[in-house]
């Protein structure tokens, strides 16, 4: 049986199991022996039973002194309970509404447990639910055992002997990390790993196991990223003749740009002086002018004779763009734009023909602008503003409009710089490292739900003296079981608590048309207080809004938290953060400890990282990464130095040189798990 057979040809799966297999998406054999174990659990020592303690999690091998007995307790509880003996002593055993355990055990035979030691309310230790063979036929006992993410309806004992099967199955597996790299940075050959990442010998092979998964696994990434960067190098792109002409704009600008700014608008100056199509990235937090770089490399394109489009991720933000844009150039005689989906048909039908004529120099729009029926006369610069909410293919729809033109994306979403390299290899990067000069800082506070009337009392005085205020709940409505806040109940209680104060709902399971309205009516003035999800995270300016609250701070990412952060202080006024939270754990504290003492993105990614691993900080794919089956991006940054000095001794040499390598790197690639 080869690695690309069926799970279901394995001996005990058939059609039901493939199919509950193949609703976690695995379906040969290759797909299961690449689930790798989220723990393990080492019954390899029996201990005895007078040394076991409670809070223990220990590996028992013991007599039957009588069969579980059953008694209910109450309606629908039914326990099972059996003692067991050793050489040192006798240990309960206790199951709940199991029925059938009865019929497993014999009184006087010898079985192996394994379970953790507890004390019941008469206070004798206990073990509840133990795993359990009978001795002598034991294949999960005596060793160190895998514990896997489960696939719904399959339990750990299927899933461990489909793992052991295919193991025997595939037979030996060809190595496709050349001898040199494996020798050089003393890397396990595949066949040895493959075995101990799923029944370790012990665990010092598991770790020389789960280091060779580790770096194969970032290896690969980054030789596709490097092709993906290769790809888009080889790419022509337009000449700008005149990039000089850039100072002309920024000269005028009523501010003075921060040094971070001008590195930036130099960068993008000699990319479109190249000869190659530009695709860069800018990276900046939140309020460090990511937006008046765009419209300098806007301003160069269409002073160079082409049209330039920018790509927003909702209407609203789609709008201020288009009148920022136009306030910025209306000295100059630029034509601005606005093409979105909730224009009348006939608004449509005028910027569609203004796009295509060239009359409109400059197009501002949502996803409306990647229709098949836009067309653009000269189109040379394109800006894709939040890039995570576009995908590649949207991304190269929008590039498909022109002929090779220029790509600019931005990010406010702040990157670990230890991570950047990996994330956007297939990039050139600008980081934009510096606040404009007179910005203040949020002031942030933590506090917990009993001040809660005491900070919508701030909040309230707050708008009643002219300002505006956020507040952040991470659930839309009232859910069973959830003791979390919720922005509809909340809204109706601040209504009512409030009747002064003119307050608003706005959630992700609302038509975009009516979020749009009551955005509109925040923006105006005609709301104060708008209580909302998680969706304002990407918002419009509102320089009059000064106090965000964020409701259960703690089940929110610190870079989350900094993104909601972001849409208070854009004034000249004082802003507040204050994050409300119930949660009392020491990493919660340590989380919110970091949003109140920094305002730097940077700073609290990287912080956010190290206390939530990169699961839970990246959560989709929304930061270009595939889901990391081993590797930890923070705790294996060793091995992640390792494999990107390896990817480009690779890339150097020639990946074309190693087939095996190179078709791995092809299928990342052709599932398009980059840069989504």
């Amino acid at each position: 049986m080869g690695l690309d057979s069926p799970i279901r040809y394995l001996k005990g799966i058939g059609e039901k199991r493939a199919a509950e297999f193949a609703a976690r998406g695995l379906y040969t054999v290759r797909d299961l022996l690449y689930l790798f174990p989220r723990s393990y659990e080492d019954r390899s020592k029996i201990k005895p039973i007078e040394q076991c303690a409670e809070g223990e999690t220990v590996c028992i091998c013991a007599s039957v002194y009588n069969a579980p007995a059953d008694r209910y307790v109450r309606r629908n509880m039914l326990i099972s309970s059996m003692q067991v003996f050793d050489d040192s002593g006798m240990i309960n055993l206790v199951w709940y509404n199991n029925k059938y355990v009865k019929n497993n055990f014999r009184e006087g035979e010898k079985y192996i447990f394994f379970g953790k030691i507890s004390r019941s309310k008469q206070g004798r230790l206990q073990i509840t639910a133990p795993v359990y063979e009978k001795y002598g036929s034991e294949r999960f006992m005596g060793r160190i055992i895998p514990i896997y993410p489960l696939p719904r309806g399959l339990s750990q004992k299927v899933v461990q002997s489909a793992m052991e099967l295919a193991l025997k199955e595939a037979g030996r597996l060809d190595e496709y990390i050349p001898d040199e790299i494996r020798n050089r940075y003393k890397i396990a050959e595949i066949n040895f790993a493959m075995q101990n990442i799923h029944f370790p010998a012990d665990f010092e092979s598991y770790n020389i196991a789960r280091e060779r998964f580790v770096f194969e696994e970032l290896l690969i990434l980054q030789l596709a990223l490097n092709e993906r960067k290769g790809k888009n190098k080889a790419n022509s792109g337009i000449y700008f003749e005149d990039v000089k002409c850039i100072r002309g704009f920024t000269d005028e600008l009523p501010f003075e740009l921060t040094g971070a700014q001008k590195r930036t608008i130099n960068e993008i100056c000699r990319d479109c002086r190249s000869g190659r199509q530009m695709n860069r990235l800018v990276q900046g937090d939140v309020g460090s002018g990511k937006t008046a770089v765009a419209a300098a490399a806007i301003f160069m394109a269409v002073k160079n004779g082409y049209q330039a489009a920018m790509m927003a991720p909702t209407e609203i933000l789609a709008r201020q763009h288009c009148d920022s844009l136009s306030k910025m150039f209306k000295n100059y005689g630029m034509n601005v734009i606005l093409l979105t989906g909730s224009m009348s048909a006939k608004e449509k039908r005028a910027a569609l023909g203004a796009a295509a004529s060239g009359e409109a120099d400059i197009v501002i729009g949502t996803h409306a602008l990647i229709q098949d029926n836009v067309e653009f006369a000269k189109l040379g610069f394109v800006v894709a503003d939040e890039q995570h909410r576009f995908g590649v293919e949207q991304r190269a729809k929008l590039l498909a409009k022109g002929t090779d033109p220029h790509m600019l994306i931005m990010s406010a979403t702040p990157i670990p710089r230890t991570l950047a390299l990996i994330l956007y290899v297939d990039l050139d990067i600008s980081i934009i490292d510096e606040l404009p000069p007179g910005r203040k800082p949020v002031k942030t506070y933590s506090v917990n739900g009993n001040m809660r009337k005491r900070v919508y009392n701030f909040v309230a005085d707050n708008i009643r003296s002219g300002m505006q205020a956020y507040v952040v709940c991470p659930l839309v409505a009232e859910t069973e079981n959830s003791d979390l806040e919720n922005a509809e109940e909340l809204a109706e209680k601040l209504a009512k608590a409030y009747p002064d104060i003119k307050t608003g709902l706005m959630h992700g399971k609302m038509k975009a048309k009516d979020k749009d309205e009551i955005m509109e009516g925040f923006v105006s003035g005609k709301l104060q207080l708008l209580v909302a999800t998680t969706v304002i995270e990407v918002g419009v300016n509102v320089p009059n809004s000064n106090i965000m609250v964020i409701e259960n701070a703690e089940r929110f990412g610190l870079s989350q938290l900094h993104q909601l952060r972001g849409r208070v202080g854009r004034g000249g006024d004082q802003a507040h953060c204050i994050l409300i939270t119930d949660g009392g754990n020491e990493i919660t504290k340590k989380r919110m400890d970091t949003m109140c003492i920094s305002n730097d993105g940077f700073y609290i990614s990287e912080q956010d990282l190290k206390l939530r691993g990169p699961g839970d900080f990246f959560g989709t794919r929304q930061h270009g990464l595939p889901e990391m089956k081993i590797a930890n991006l923070f705790e294996d940054r060793n091995i992640l130095k390792l494999s990107q000095e390896a990817a480009k001794l690779i890339t150097d040499t020639g990946l074309d040189r190693y087939p095996p390598l190179m078709k791995k790197c092809g299928e990342m690639l052709s599932n398009e798990i980059i840069m989504n």
